[in-house]
């Protein structure tokens, strides 16, 4: 009987071991998932803002890929209409793995 007992113990705290991991197993998956996603996005930001700068120094619509990947598209959009700057609009639209982010000045 004691065999029994032990045996049935030993399976209880093994499921709940088991339990406990697969629990924390799964929570630390989903915050790797979260990291990954902050890195694409933070790239893509960055891709959108080197649009913008490229669109300053040009002075026209440009896009473009960047060496790790990342693209970059800029539209130029003159004063008035939906632009409400002074001299023109710019927005810029970075992409990466994915993740898409976009950055907007007035001038």
């Amino acid at each position: 009987m004691q065999k029994g007992v032990s045996l049935y113990l030993t399976v209880i705290l093994m499921s709940i071991i088991m339990a406990t991991a697969l629990g924390i197993s799964s929570i630390l998956i989903s915050q790797l998932k979260t990291i990954r996603d902050v890195g694409n996005s933070v790239s893509a930001f960055f891709a959108a803002d080197t649009g913008i700068e490229k669109a300053l120094l040009n002075g026209q619509s440009v896009s473009g890929v960047l060496s790790n990947g990342a693209a970059y598209s800029v539209v130029l959009t003159p004063a008035g209409g939906s632009c409400s700057g002074q001299n023109y609009c710019l927005k810029s639209q970075g992409e990466y793995r994915g993740t898409i982010r976009a950055v907007e000045i007035m001038r």
